[in-house]
């Protein structure tokens, strides 16, 4: 398996890809393949990762542009997506890996996201009641300083991810 970067040829197997992945999760609006089209058509996916093994898409990760508390320089995971047959392999951790050492990279000043922390602790996420979301459990937020700065405040996702 070898990670890469999308390309316009990948765009209808991404689609395919994250509602597949998305359709049984109980936390799902099954509107993340929607989220990842219009993030890509406004210009907002600032990583768009594929993981690929022979020719076949296994997985993809987006990352996009979010201010905390007003602040930039902070990016969003998500969604990632791996084929249900597919999950469980390490695909999504490998995508994650790559796209957060990407990220620190370009100077990115972190990570946010909502998920689960038992999943995403691995990867050194933590739950901070300064980093809020409208609406959800503190224990779903969560942030990765890759320096000294420490964000407060609410997350503003791009306006992609109200795509529907």
């Amino acid at each position: 398996m070898y990670i890469r970067s999308e390309q316009p040829a990948d765009v209808d197997t991404i689609r395919a890809l994250t509602r597949a992945a998305f359709a049984d999760a109980p936390h799902s609006s099954q509107t993340e393949a929607a989220i990842v089209d219009a993030l890509r058509d406004a210009g907002a996916l600032t990583l768009s990762l594929i993981a690929e093994d022979g020719g076949k898409i296994l997985g993809h990760v987006a990352f996009s542009p979010v201010t905390v508390g007003g602040d930039a320089g902070w990016y969003g995971l998500g969604p990632v997506s791996v084929w249900p047959d597919n999950q469980g392999k390490g695909i999504g951790q490998a995508l994650i890996r790559l796209g957060l050492d990407a990220l620190r990279g370009m100077g990115a000043k972190g990570c946010v996201l909502i998920g689960d922390p038992a999943y995403y602790s691995r990867f050194d996420f933590v739950a901070d009641p300064a980093v809020t979301y409208a609406g959800l459990p503190p224990q779903y937020v969560q942030r990765l300083a890759f320096g000294d700065a420490v964000p407060r405040g609410e997350i503003v996702y791009h306006a992609g991810f109200e795509a529907s």
